[in-house]
């Protein structure tokens, strides 16, 4: 009856293989697992690549952007460097696949155990030492088998394998080689999972181990020691794997005792043999290695023929009569040890290669886009607190223009009163300075000291000398009694004025504040008093003069204009036109019009005229005067008195000297440069006036110059402002959705790690 279940066991189980190999039944395949885990990530990996490249070009569109405000040169290369991780590992992936790793001693069958794994006589095998180097079996599209050999190229005919492998071949390539053998996916379930089989030399034939584990085995997820069940463990086999423990943490290992259909010709010593072999193994695995606990190694020893296993699953030859196979006593049983290995290795090398191929790589990537997802909201953070300072920023920029306005208003209105007022107070205190200085001219005019002849010639020089001594002194004068106190309130109004605008252009409090002061310097009033032009119309008179003389008693008797009219033939002096000058243009104009409006009186006209005057009212009384004189004097007195007028004539003839001629050449300068100097107080006070309102204006237009310009500043700041937040609007949103995708990545490979990496139960 035991007999009857394990052989229904054994044929369900035998069943379910041979439908697995013809293609039913794969997705119940253990090895079905890695298959999906890797279409899985790799469709995770290539999300996150796309990922990556949106970052990229969204750090590129602002970085080329005219507002290249948030982002970092260090953020560039940190999103570079994660998408070269990133396709780095996907290059990985795409090559990723279970690798198997068979080793053991010479003739212990490995090459009969890969056969029987894969349903078919594809390496070489026989007795002694016959595989001389590494075989790696992986499954191909193509219907042709193929190999290729030390990475060339060149396919080569799956026929040429024995010739390159056996170690009695001529060709037979050093134990170090690898031949890359390429068996169609259809004639294999097992490659159809991205396993890759590799068989190698016997571990003994070789001392170069280090070098094999470097080369072949770094990356394998397990290694199956096929060990001979005729025979025990032997040291080789031991120092390898201790050599692979040392290189590897916890290597996946099973124990395969091939050759147990040995053990058929002595029944009553196979269970203390297995027992034997059983202990030992799960001691080395257990206790030597250390890579598992003791009650899983139970599970890593296996008792199986391949020979068996391979004749059983040989693919029947169609047109061709079975020929008749022998099999010791027991083989169901190994057929059905050598499944459930197979089984338990599917198992194994999935759960190894999802971890071993996968764990790493999603950590890598949980960490890279966890990263990103930081960057993503550091971007989103900053974008938007640029946005709010943008917005806040050009709130207080659009409410400052409309202050400086405003403020503009009150400003300009008090600056144009205290110019008007100022230049007003100018004109006064230059017309009250200047009828004082006139009123001192002729101490000014007796400090000019220089030497005097009345050669013509010398005459010329010592009047010219003397305009421009009055005119110095003149301007002198004025400048000391007006222009210091003048000087004070045009400071005053200007720095008013400064005061006044200077917290206008304040536009922030990091904008730097003009010294003003510095920019203007000190007004010099200019009173432009031409005395050289004024008075160019001087016609002075040192001729000797009598006293009692007659021209003398007619100006004594006419009055002295009258005489000097009468001297200048009939035309007054007071009216001859001044000469221009260049702030006395509207004095000319006047002077002018008066002289043509002034008629030409006759000297004789004046002489009867004031005659008349004088004896219309005295006439009675002198004629009573001159007789009674006459009467009472009689010709002594005036006798004396002809002798008097001719004594004082002598004294004063001798006395008109050089001195007496420079006195009256100053009293007659004085008597004109007075009258000229009066005409022109109205217009050196309105020209003060007028360069005080001109300062003072100009002073308020520079300043008015420098308000325009904060103005254009603000609205050009207040304009790139607007764009620039529009441009961290654009700036926010795509940060908002870099990071929310990032989240769900983060999300996937989460997932992806508790579907595929966590461990069953």
């Amino acid at each position: 009856h035991s007999f009857i279940i394990s052989f229904c066991s054994i044929f369900s189980y035998t069943a379910m293989r041979m439908n697995r190999h013809s293609g039913a039944g794969d997705m119940g395949s253990p090895l079905k697992h890695f298959t999906n885990a890797k279409k899985k990530i790799n469709v995770l990996f290539s999300d996150i690549q796309t990922y990556i490249e949106e970052f990229g070009e969204f750090i590129d569109d602002i970085g080329n952007s005219d507002e290249n405000i948030i982002i970092e040169e260090e953020l560039e290369d940190d999103v570079l460097a994660a998408l070269e991780k990133i396709n780095g590992i996907k290059d990985m992936l795409t090559r990723n696949h279970m690798k198997v790793v068979f080793f053991g001693r010479t003739s212990n069958g490995k090459s009969s155990v890969v056969n029987a794994m894969l349903w078919d006589r594809i390496l070489p095998t026989g007795i002694g030492h016959t595989t001389n180097c590494f075989l790696s079996v992986a499954g191909c599209s193509d219907e042709g088998a193929y190999l290729l050999c030390n990475g060339s190229e060149e396919k080569r005919s799956i026929k040429s394998v024995t010739q390159l492998s056996h170690a009695l071949s001529e060709e037979s390539m050093s134990p170090d080689s690898l031949i890359q053998v390429f068996w169609p996916k259809s004639k294999c379930a097992l490659l159809k999972d991205d396993v890759v089989l590799v068989d190698s030399p016997g571990i003994d034939v070789s001392h170069d181990l280090d070098q094999w584990i470097d080369k072949y085995c770094l990356d394998a997820d397990v290694f199956i020691l096929v060990a001979n069940a005729e025979s025990t463990l032997m040291q080789a086999e031991k120092k390898f794997f201790h050599r692979v423990n040392e290189k590897l943490s916890k290597p996946n290992i099973f124990i395969l005792n091939n050759r147990w259909d040995a053990s058929a010709s002595e029944p009553e010593l196979m269970e203390q043999v297995r027992q034997q072999h059983l202990e030992r193994g799960i001691s080395f695995l257990a206790d030597e290695l250390k890579v598992i606990s003791k009650s899983q190694a139970k599970d890593r020893v296996f008792f199986v023929s391949a020979k068996e296993t391979l004749q059983s699953r040989m693919p029947k030859v169609p047109g061709k009569a079975d020929s008749p196979v022998y099999m010791a006593d027991g083989h169901q049983v190994r057929l059905m040890e050598f499944a459930r290995f197979e089984r338990e290795f599917e198992e194994c090398i999935s759960r190894s290669a999802t971890r071993t191929k996968f764990e790493y790589h999603t950590q890598r990537a949980s960490k890279i886009i966890d990263q990103l997802h930081s960057k993503a909201e550091w971007l989103y953070t900053k974008a938007t607190e640029l946005m709010n300072e943008c917005r806040d920023r050009r709130v207080f920029l659009l409410q400052r223009l409309e202050y400086i306005d405003n403020q503009m208003k009150l400003v300009t209105q008090r600056s144009k009163d205290g110019i008007v007022a100022l230049a007003n107070e100018a004109e006064r205190q230059v017309r009250v300075a200047m009828s004082d200085e006139i009123r001192r001219l002729p101490l000014l005019v007796d400090e000019f000291q220089r030497p005097f002849h009345p050669n013509p010639m010398v005459l010329r020089v010592y009047k010219a000398e003397l305009y421009r001594h009055i005119e110095e002194g003149l301007g002198r004068n004025l400048h000391a009694r007006c222009s210091g106190a003048l000087q004070k309130q045009i400071d005053k109004n200007r720095n008013v004025m400064i005061d006044s605008i200077q917290p206008l252009l304040m536009t922030s409090p990091h904008r730097r504040i003009f010294v003003l002061e510095s920019r203007y310097p000190s007004f010099d009033m200019s009173y432009d008093i031409d005395c050289t032009s004024l008075c160019s119309d001087f016609q002075e008179d040192i001729d000797f003069k009598f006293s009692l003389g007659f021209s003398q008693l007619i100006a004594r008797f006419v009055g002295p204009k009258e005489a000097r009219r009468s001297r200048f033939g009939g035309i007054s002096n007071d009216v001859v036109s001044i000469p221009p000058t260049p702030n006395s243009g509207n004095a000319v104009a006047d002077q002018e019009g008066r002289a043509h409006q002034v008629a030409t009186q006759d000297f004789l006209w004046s002489l009867a005229s004031g005659y008349f005057q004088y004896t219309q009212s005295h006439s009675t009384v002198f004629v009573v005067c001159l007789d009674v004189f006459w009467r009472s004097i009689g010709w002594r007195v005036v006798a004396f008195s002809a002798v008097s007028y001719f004594a004082l004539y002598g004294y004063e003839r001798i006395t008109w000297s050089s001195r007496a001629k420079e006195k009256a050449l100053k009293r007659q300068f004085v008597e004109h440069a007075t009258d000229k100097l009066n005409l022109i107080i109205s217009f050196t006070s309105s020209n003060c006036s007028h360069q005080v309102q001109q300062e003072l204006s100009g002073t308020f237009s520079r300043l008015c110059c420098e308000i325009e310009e904060v103005r254009k500043e603000i609205e050009q700041e207040s304009e790139d402002l607007l764009h620039r937040c529009n441009h961290l609007t654009q700036a926010q949103t795509q940060s908002k959705t870099l990071r929310n995708k990032a989240g769900w990545l983060a999300a996937e490979l989460e997932s992806f790690a508790k579907t595929y990496l966590t461990p069953p139960p």
